[in-house]
């Protein structure tokens, strides 16, 4: 068995060129052995938790949905506003939510201080991801790929759309 203590885990962080994206998070199952890229379920483990920090003001990632992929959000502090197919709702601590394949969303810290949220998700082999704002598509593969007709930069069209 491995112990790791979430607080003493290094933080990566990430903002998009024009600065409307950024976040950081704290990858806890890579520090508990998880190795993503294994197809070996013994090393890939059945899920992946990570604790995602979003500054005020920011938008960690675009609108998007998941092939496969299921995800659990369990909000610990600061406000914002969870974004979905039918509308947007607040979120603050206590608040959790899930998300189910094919279900687009996306997280925007609306509030004065970090939001900071537990993500957990499974994290399925051959997983793709769509943008509807911006008609782009995440396909995995042993080189990832974001596509539309042609590769494009993870960010392109994004910042024109909605939020």
């Amino acid at each position: 068995m491995k112990i790791v203590n979430t607080q003493n885990l290094k933080e990566f962080g990430w903002t998009s060129p024009s600065g409307k994206f950024a976040g950081a998070g704290k990858q806890v199952s890579e520090a508990l052995g998880r190795k993503p890229k294994s197809t070996d379920l013994q090393e890939r483990h059945p899920f992946d938790v990570e604790i995602l920090r979003v500054p005020p003001g920011k938008i960690p990632y675009p609108f998007h949905s998941h092939s496969a992929q299921w995800e659990f959000y369990h909000v610990i502090s600061g406000t914002g506003q969870v974004r979905y197919l039918e509308g947007q709702d607040p979120i603050g601590p206590g608040d959790a939510f899930l998300f189910k394949p094919d279900e687009p969303h996306q997280l925007i810290n609306d509030g004065e201080e970090d939001l900071i949220v537990y993500v957990i998700a499974d994290n399925p082999i051959g997983e793709s991801c769509h943008y509807p704002d911006s008609g782009k598509w995440l396909v995995r593969s042993p080189k990832s790929r974001i596509l539309r007709s042609e590769p494009l930069d993870y960010y392109d069209g994004e910042d024109e759309g909605r939020a």
